[in-house]
């Protein structure tokens, strides 16, 4: 009788202490969902006929979306940004009695983008912790270049771009220093892919930096299936990021700058120890493309310094909303990138500049906590 009293004593201790535990469980803070997803539809309309001040008719319709969706857990936080924008726009350029293509003969993209965020950090010391990111920027449609207006424009267009026809995927382990509204990251540690899975964008030369094999002819239909399709660059990352609701009232502001350096870059790059005394031209080791007007011996006065700086890839990015009403809002978006890869349409070079205006109807979903 006395063991059995020992051992009911010592099973109702342990039962004790077990429920006190699940309690104490029970009250730890668990993580919670802040979410917001906000879609929007822009729209635009102008309609010219006999009109004596003139202009051309247009039609602009513009569908965005960007959620933001982020866990805070006690020990580390898992944020994730969704940006995309898909645009077209109709016009009437050539309005002569010679027009072919009837009324809004022109139409072209005006806005295409896929930007896919997801981080994961954790705190170490005060704002101070370590993050693995992964984004992956693309497009949805084709992007052509153009020449001349109309039928004509359609008939010379020339294919620069496509659905993972640059793909830009980068996963960086990092430190990172990150409040609630802003956050800063430095990886010396970083991978870039980046994919051209379209054959035809590879054989007329938009590569991207995509480096080829030797053995890859353009000129040759049998070399095709040795196409390489994707580059992997090891290099450091520099992230600044900033997204605030109501700076000033009604205004929100969203603003990123991403800085890529490639270690092996330099080593692919077409500077004077790469150029044939004979021909002055690259050799094949160079994953360089020259931009309209620009030439090897322009590059090659370049000092230490400024070769690094040059082959730094640059992307800026910043917008601004102003709520006129629960569902209306005024904004305004922009976007600078430097990219070496990229050869350039016209005289920009290696410059990439979007921007752009307008009123838009949104509509803001929160999904509830948990």
């Amino acid at each position: 009788m006395k063991q059995l009293f020992i051992l009911a004593t010592m099973l109702a201790a342990a039962t004790m202490l077990s429920a006190q535990e699940s309690a104490t469980d029970a009250a730890k803070p668990a993580g919670q969902w802040s979410t917001s997803t906000t879609p929007a539809l822009k729209a635009s309309e102008f309609m010219f006929n006999n009109w004596s001040s003139a202009g051309n008719s247009r039609i602009d319709v513009t569908g965005t979306f960007f959620g933001n969706y982020k866990y805070k857990h006690p020990k580390f936080v898992w944020d994730n940004i969704v940006d995309l924008a898909y645009g077209y726009a109709w016009q009437d350029l050539d309005n002569t009695d010679t027009a072919m293509g009837g009324r809004f003969e022109t139409h072209r993209k005006s806005n295409d983008k896929i930007d896919l965020t997801s981080a994961l950090s954790w705190n170490a010391y005060k704002g101070w912790g370590a993050s693995f990111t992964a984004n992956l920027k693309t497009q949805f449609g084709y992007g052509y270049a153009y020449d001349g207006i109309g039928p004509m424009a359609e008939e010379t267009k020339q294919l620069v771009s496509g659905f993972f026809a640059p793909a830009y995927l980068t996963t960086a382990l990092s430190f990172e220093h990150k409040k609630d509204n802003w956050l800063v990251s430095l990886s010396f540690l970083t991978g870039k892919t980046t994919f051209v899975c379209n054959d035809s964008l590879i054989i007329h030369d938009h590569t991207y930096g995509v480096i080829q094999d030797k053995k890859f002819d353009p000129s040759d239909p049998g070399t095709y299936n040795l196409i390489n399709h994707a580059y992997f660059a090891l290099g450091s990352y520099v992230k600044g990021q900033y997204l605030k609701k109501d700076i000033l009232p009604k205004l929100d502001l969203y603003a990123r700058v991403e800085l890529f350096y490639d270690y092996r870059k330099p080593k692919n790059m077409a500077w004077d120890n790469m150029i044939d005394p004979e021909t002055g031209l690259a050799t094949n080791e160079s994953k360089y493309i020259l931009a309209d007007g620009e030439t090897f011996e322009d590059l090659s006065k370049y000092s230490w310094t400024k070769r690094r700086a040059f082959e730094t890839d640059l992307d800026f990015e910043l917008k601004l909303d102003y709520r006129l009403s629960e569902h209306i809002a005024a904004n305004f978006a922009t976007n600078l990138k430097w990219d070496t890869d990229f050869s350039g349409i016209g005289k920009w070079g290696h410059w990439q500049v979007y921007q752009m205006a307008g009123i838009q109807i949104f509509f803001n979903w929160k999904t509830p906590k948990s």
